[in-house]
C-alpha cells in the first residue's frame, strides 16, 4: 500500500472522510484540507486512544488573488450550516499577508501550506472533479505516520513550532521530537 494510500484508508473512516465532499461542492479554487484535522486523525489512529488530540477545527487553504474575505466567511457559513457541530476555519492563502501581520505573500495554497509550523501538519487531502482524492506532502508523510513532530524548514528557530510542540507531545505521548 503507498503513503497516500494509507492516508486515504485512515482518513476514510474519520469525520475527514464525510466532510470532504462537502468541502467540495463549496467549489473554492485550489482548494485543500490540511493541518490539525489531517494530522491528529492519522495520529489518533496510529497511537490510540492514549492519543488525546483531536479535531478542533477543519484549516480550509484556498488561493483565490482577487478573492476577499467574504469568500471565507461563505465557505465557513454554508459547511457550519451542513456541520454544526465542527468548526471550519478556511483562509485565503493569496490574502494572508494582507491581514496577517509580519507574514510573506503566497504565490499558491501549496506555497501556504509548505510554510506551517511542522512537517506532519503541512498534509493536505482534497476530492478532485470526479471525487477522487489528492494529496499535498511537500514534506513526505513519514514523519506523520512515525509520530515525529519536525518544524518545517522555515520554522527552525520559531518559538511557536516549539510551543505547539509542547502541546502536542502534552497530548500525545508517543510522538517524538525531531
Amino acid at each position: 500500500m503507498t503513503t497516500n494510500a494509507r492516508l486515504q484508508a485512515i482518513l476514510t473512516d474519520t469525520p475527514i472522510g464525510t466532510v470532504l465532499p462537502a468541502i467540495a461542492q463549496v467549489n473554492l479554487p485550489n482548494w485543500w484540507l490540511a493541518g490539525g484535522a489531517v494530522r491528529n486523525s492519522v495520529w489518533r489512529v496510529v497511537f490510540g486512544e492514549n492519543c488525546a488530540l483531536v479535531i478542533n477545527d477543519f484549516d480550509i487553504a484556498f488561493f483565490d488573488e482577487i478573492g476577499d474575505r467574504s469568500q471565507e466567511l461563505a465557505a465557513k457559513t454554508s459547511l457550519t450550516e451542513k456541520f454544526p457541530n465542527y468548526k471550519f476555519d478556511v483562509k485565503n492563502q493569496a490574502s494572508f499577508a494582507r491581514w496577517r501581520t509580519g507574514k510573506r505573500t503566497y504565490t499558491s495554497t501549496e506555497d501556504g501550506i509548505q510554510d506551517w509550523l511542522h512537517t506532519a501538519t503541512a498534509v493536505g487531502v482534497r476530492l478532485n472533479s470526479q471525487g477522487e482524492w489528492e494529496f499535498l506532502t511537500p514534506y513526505g508523510l513519514d514523519d506523520l505516520f512515525s509520530g515525529i513532530i519536525r518544524p518545517t524548514p522555515a520554522h527552525i528557530h520559531n518559538p511557536d513550532a516549539d510551543n505547539k510542540a509542547a502541546t502536542f507531545l502534552s497530548k500525545c505521548p508517543h510522538l517524538r521530537l525531531a
